[in-house]
This record gives C-alpha cells, structure tokens and sequence, in this order.
C-alpha cells in the first residue's frame, strides 16, 4: 500500500484533507471514496497504480473539444469516488471497493508513458471513475508525462480543496469538470454531497492560478438540474469567472440507477440550455449524447466559419491555425 498525502490526525482518527467531504476515518476504515484508508493511524492510497481501466480513446470522447482535438489519448481508470450520484453511468466502477483480485491491472507510473508511445497517444487522460481520489498517482504519473512531453487530461466532478488542486496544479494541463448544477440543493440531492462551491471554485483556480485549459459539462437531468434559472446560473458563472470561450457541453441524460424513473432529456431542453448559454455570452455551447448534425461542430463566433465540423468523436473539417479560426484570425480558444 502507497502512504497518502493530505491528511493529519485528529486523536485516533485521521482526517483526510484531499476533497471537502474532509472524511474523519476511524482505524481500519476508509473515507466516503472508499480508496482512502487508515491504518493503525497511518492514511493509505489503497489504489495507487491499480488500474480498473486502460484504453485509447478519442480526446473528443472525454468530452474536450478544445485542447488538440483529432488525438487519441491514454484513459486511464481505476475504482471509487467523492460522490454518489444517483445517474452515474460507470456505477461498476465508481461504486466498486479495491480489492486483490484479476480484475485490477497495476502499472507504474514510469510505464504509463511508454504504453502512451506505443499506442501513439500524445497526451494521459484520468477518466471513468473520479481522479481526485487517486491524487498521489496521478501526479505521479502526471510528472513523468511532462517529462517525455505528454500532455494530461483530468475528466473530474472538480470536488477537491485548494491544497488537493495544488498537489496536482503544476502537472496537469486540462481540467474538464462537470458542473451539475448551480445550486447546494442540486449537489445535495444529485450528488450527495453538501456544496457546489468547491467544483466552481477549483475550476477557477485550474484556470487563473494554474493556467489550465478548462471545458465544462452539465448533464441535464429532467427536474433536476434543468430549470431556466439554473442553466441561466451555470452558464453566466462560466462566462463570467472562465470566460466566454470556455466551452460548455450540455449533455443528454439517459434514465439510470436511481433515476431511471426519468425520461431521456428531451431535445427541446437541449435546444434551450444552447440558447442559454449564448445569451449568456458563450460562444461555444455544444450538445453531447444526442445525434444531431452541427451540435458538436466549433463556429467562429466572429464571422460564422465553421472552423471544425464533427460527427460524434470523428473531426470531418478543421480549419483554424494556431487556435484561430482560417477565415478571419479570431482565436477560437483551441490549443493546437
């Protein structure tokens, strides 16, 4: 077992202090995220270099539109999680405790970069289950993949303290978070978790303080997290406090686990949180996990180019230079 970090003792117990559940873990126990665990007063990264996943995905797939968009990336996984969301679609994963078993592929932090060469991946996404929790890892191999020039993806629900965003900070280069809504009420219900300002918060400090590249997600839950007001929220937090080239992926929710009693989000939603955001001042708003031509596709929001058209995670046309768009040299927030 690896030697956690960010954490202190508080009599015979160890308060964890990498997200803001700020668990209080008894001896022989672990925290809400199930990873994390004390023992005989010592904290443990139970899953360090243990791997539930490994493929070569689309960075498209993650979803990052912006940040070298055609490249594949390494997508590494491994078990647990900060919240509970009652929709989550890697469930199996993310509500699975660490175990010795077949079912784990351990794997170096040193080797990630050479399997990332040979399946000619660019740049390490930590994707499926929530890469918070396995912080000291994906540091580690973070660092290594600065040191070869790769580039880093954090897919994350963006619930870390500043202390845990800086562990990672100078390693990572993409911070796509998921925003599930404006709103504690939202968090407490959806996610089981007590406030939204930690997910805004750490998204501003990625950008301004670290310097990362940052795309933000909302999957839209029926009743949930679909109301004017709320979208209105969101979409006017990014514009204001990331920026208006920030780009926004509203998503389509499919009935699952504890929502399954939900229907699918119907287009009109859809339709309305993209007006949302452009009213908002948002330049690119994209519809995700919903087939419908030009909703994923980048347009200059100087002259209407369509700077690069996509089919699902497939790039059919790109044409920018240097991030901005061929046609009219307006910067298209694209890092090429």
């Amino acid at each position: 077992m690896h030697i956690a970090e960010l954490w202190h003792r508080e009599g015979d117990r160890i308060r964890c202090e990498l997200c803001p559940n700020a668990c209080l873990i008894a001896d022989g126990n672990e925290g809400i995220c199930g990873v994390r665990h004390n023992g005989s007063g010592t904290l443990f990264a139970l899953t360090y270099g243990l791997l539930s996943s490994i493929v070569a995905d689309p960075v498209e797939k993650k979803p990052v539109f912006h940040y070298h968009p055609g490249t594949r990336v390494l997508s590494l996984g491994s078990v647990g999680c900060s919240m509970r969301c009652g929709h989550c679609q890697n469930w199996s994963i993310s509500r699975a405790k660490p175990q010795v078993s077949g079912e784990f592929h351990p794997l170096a932090a040193r080797d990630v970069v050479e399997l990332a060469r040979k399946d000619r991946c660019p740049g390490v996404a930590f994707t499926y289950n929530e890469p918070v929790i396995w912080a000291e890892y994906v540091r580690d191999v973070a660092r290594a993949c600065h040191d070869e020039g790769l580039f880093t993806i954090m897919v994350t629900n963006g619930y870390i303290t500043t202390a845990g965003l800086d562990l990672l900070g100078p390693y990572i280069d993409v911070w796509r978070v998921d925003v599930k809504g404006a709103s504690d009420e939202t968090y407490r219900s959806l996610c089981h978790v007590s406030s939204a300002d930690p997910v805004m918060g750490g998204a501003e400090r990625a950008l301004h303080h670290w310097g990362m590249h940052v795309e933000v997600v909302t999957n839209i839950v029926p009743t949930v997290n679909d109301s004017d007001e709320e979208l209105q929220a969101i979409a006017e937090w990014i514009a204001g406090s990331l920026g208006r080239d920030t780009p926004w992926h509203v998503t389509r929710f499919m009935p699952y686990l504890e929502y399954s009693h939900l229907p699918p989000t119907p287009s009109e939603t859809l339709h309305r949180a993209r007006k949302i955001g452009a009213d908002a001042g948002l330049h690119f708003v994209y519809v995700g996990n919903y087939d419908e031509p030009g909703a994923e596709d980048t347009v200059c929001p100087s002259c209407g180019a369509v700077a690069v058209r996509r089919s699902g995670y497939t790039i059919l046309k790109q044409e920018t230079r240097n991030g901005s768009c061929v046609q009219c040299d307006t910067p298209l927030n694209i890092i090429e």
